[in-house]
């Protein structure tokens, strides 16, 4: 019986009139989601002229405009609900044409199930049923089976390209009152074209992604960059309220295998589908993949279950103390505070989760999308208590547990480097950064980013080699007391007991145009701690630079002078120096060792107390 119910399903569809009939005025009918939308039944409802379709309530989680014409909602016939201003919708809801409900999606569930808002109908789009008699809510799942239980009256458009989804995405067949075959084409979203600045922008927020951390995707061209950069880690997990062809991408990649999981080990999960029709096939039946309704995938405290989970938020502005605003034009599919803060709040339940909001430096216009303040903006999510890094092309600001003046000039180095100077003017015109902050314009598209490296040392120790930066100014004074007077005269040649914000602030600005400053770093990607820098200085006055280092005493002995002087020397050949210059102390015997295990001719005077070292690089 149900292989011949699955064989001539169309045998027991009716027309789309007919569904319409049952339809009463002033009721409240519920339509599936996004790519999901009952096109035919919706076009039908928006072009018919039939009486008892009037003063009608249509409710919808996310609606592209697609069917359902935004402009036709104008006429007292329909009125269209939604709980997501993105897309089309926003302008709509701006001209009073849509209402918009505002409320957490992880909420929903609740207040649907509270019945204040009663569902009278549900048109739903569904695949094929299967040879048990079961069809698929496919690539919407949402709140799609409270509207199915509660509605008195259901109606099932059955789409052939309607993929399979696993999870809980099926309904049998007799949940439907009737059916109709969809002589619509499914809505498929062209993969995003990725330009170089975000291809960069994804680069510098995978940095932050370790292995075996859970993450969220959506749709756009940081996140099918991001997909990208993820490939090469491993054991990841994906948690998201919507599977991409990106998604698809890393799964395949062997990159995702969701075995850290502890909300659903194993599977990725999600709510949504959007992408090609390649996606929506690999998602027939794949048992990869399992669709879930809001209550299971926006619930914070459920994403919060799963260790490192990176909440990756593409935003349009941020200000130099982290305050957000995010997209308000159409195309978007993450716009509001109320459709990011679940997955939010979720990183920060989360054990070493974090979020990472992203965005270029500038937009499409040129205009800087990192400002002094966004606080006359639209759509803010004010939450910056609780930012924990901002990505653009220039690198990652760490923002966890920084003063507003260190926000700031983390914010400014992230900024492009031409809108770098009037931020720190801004800055200190409002005191939010020292009025004698150095900032060296010239060398604010020097900073060498390209030579960042992550080595491993004895014992697993992992240290992270970067240039230093003027954020770094609290980071390098830190380190400067937990140096012991004989390692500071070491460094220094003079009993230093102190290191002010004038003298440190000179230090940590480095004119990369001649000199050269590497910081080595351990801790988590994006907020670990100094323990070594090294640099040297050109001489103006010859083709040689004067070179210095220092390591935490409690890094000491690893090879981690070694490698940075190593690392320098590569650096400074690469540049046209032809060796370096050093003043080493005669009991400083390990910094003596360095010099010596380099692959250059080393020559030493002994003069007034102090080897003065000339070290001539190798042809």
């Amino acid at each position: 019986m149900m292989d011949n119910v699955m064989e001539n399903w169309e045998k027991h569809t009716v027309s789309p009139e007919k569904v319409l009939a049952r339809i009463e005025p002033g009721m409240c009918i519920f339509l599936s989601t996004g790519t999901a939308e009952p096109r035919t039944l919706v076009r039908h409802l928006m072009d018919s002229d039939m009486a008892n379709l009037q003063d009608l309530e249509l409710f919808q989680l996310l609606s592209f405009g697609d069917a359902l014409c935004l402009k036709r909602l104008q006429s007292q016939k329909y009125r269209l609900k939604t709980f997501f201003s993105g897309w089309v919708a926003r302008e709509a809801i701006t001209e009073g044409r849509v209402d918009l409900i505002p409320s957490r999606f992880s909420r929903l569930t609740r207040l649907v199930a509270s019945r204040r808002i009663p569902f009278d109908a549900a048109f739903v789009q569904i695949s094929p049923p299967n040879r048990l008699g079961y069809c698929s809510l496919g690539v919407s799942v949402d709140i799609a089976h409270m509207a199915i239980s509660q509605a008195g009256f259901v109606a099932g458009e059955i789409n052939p390209d309607m993929p399979q989804t696993m999870g809980d995405s099926f309904v049998p067949m007799d949940a439907f009152d009737m059916l109709v075959k969809s002589d619509e084409a499914p809505i498929y979203f062209s993969r995003a074209a990725v330009d170089e600045n975000f291809d960069k922008v994804a680069q510098n927020a995978a940095s932050l992604v370790e292995d075996g951390s859970c993450i969220a995707f959506s749709i756009g061209p940081l996140y099918e960059a991001l997909g990208r950069h993820l490939q090469n880690k491993k054991n990841l997990s994906i948690h998201t309220p919507i599977f991409t062809d990106a998604a698809m991408d890393l799964v395949k990649s062997g990159a995702v295998t969701n075995r850290n999981k502890e909300h659903f080990p194993g599977k990725s999960v999600a709510s949504y589908a959007m992408g090609t029709r390649e996606l929506w096939q690999w998602l027939d039946c794949n048992p990869l993949v399992e669709f879930q309704g809001l209550d299971k995938v926006f619930n914070p405290m459920r994403i919060g279950r799963d260790r490192r989970f990176i909440a990756i938020v593409q935003c349009r502005r941020a200000d130099l103390t982290g305050r957000i605003a995010l997209h308000v034009s159409k195309g978007n599919v993450i716009t509001d505070p109320a459709e990011v803060i679940d997955f939010f709040n979720g990183a920060e339940i989360s054990e070493e989760g974090f979020s990472i909001f992203a965005l270029p430096s500038r937009n499409l216009k040129g205009q800087s999308n990192i400002l002094f303040s966004i606080e006359e903006m639209p759509n803010q999510l004010n939450v910056r208590e609780s930012i924990d890094f901002v990505a653009t092309e220039y690198g990652v600001a760490n923002l966890n547990g920084r003063t507003v003046r260190e926000r700031a000039m983390a914010m400014i180095e992230i900024a492009h480097p031409d809108d770098r100077f009037k931020l720190v003017e801004e800055a200190k015109a409002q005191n939010l950064i020292y009025p004698d902050q150095i900032f060296l314009a010239e060398s604010a598209h020097l900073y060498p980013a390209d030579i960042e490296t992550v080595q491993v040392f004895k014992n697993d120790l992992k240290v992270r080699f970067r240039p230093l930066r003027p954020s770094d100014e609290e980071e390098m004074r830190r380190l400067f007391y937990r140096f012991s007077d004989e390692s500071v005269y070491y460094r220094y040649f003079t009993p230093l007991k102190t290191m002010p914000h004038s003298r440190m602030q000179s230090y940590v600005n480095v004119d990369y145009s001649k000199d050269i400053s590497i910081v080595g770093v351990v801790g988590e990607p994006g907020q670990g701690r100094i323990i070594a820098e090294a640099r040297y200085i050109k001489d103006p006055h010859s083709p040689y630079g004067d070179v210095a280092f220092i390591v935490d005493e409690h890094y000491q002995g690893y090879g981690i002078a070694t490698y940075m002087y190593q690392k320098l020397m590569r650096l400074a050949k690469e540049r046209g120096l032809q060796g370096f210059t050093a003043d080493v102390m005669p009991a400083n015997k390990s910094m003596m060792r360095v010099f010596e295990k380099g692959d250059a001719e080393v020559k030493a005077a002994l003069e007034s107390g102090i080897y003065r070292l000339t070290i001539r690089f190798h042809e």
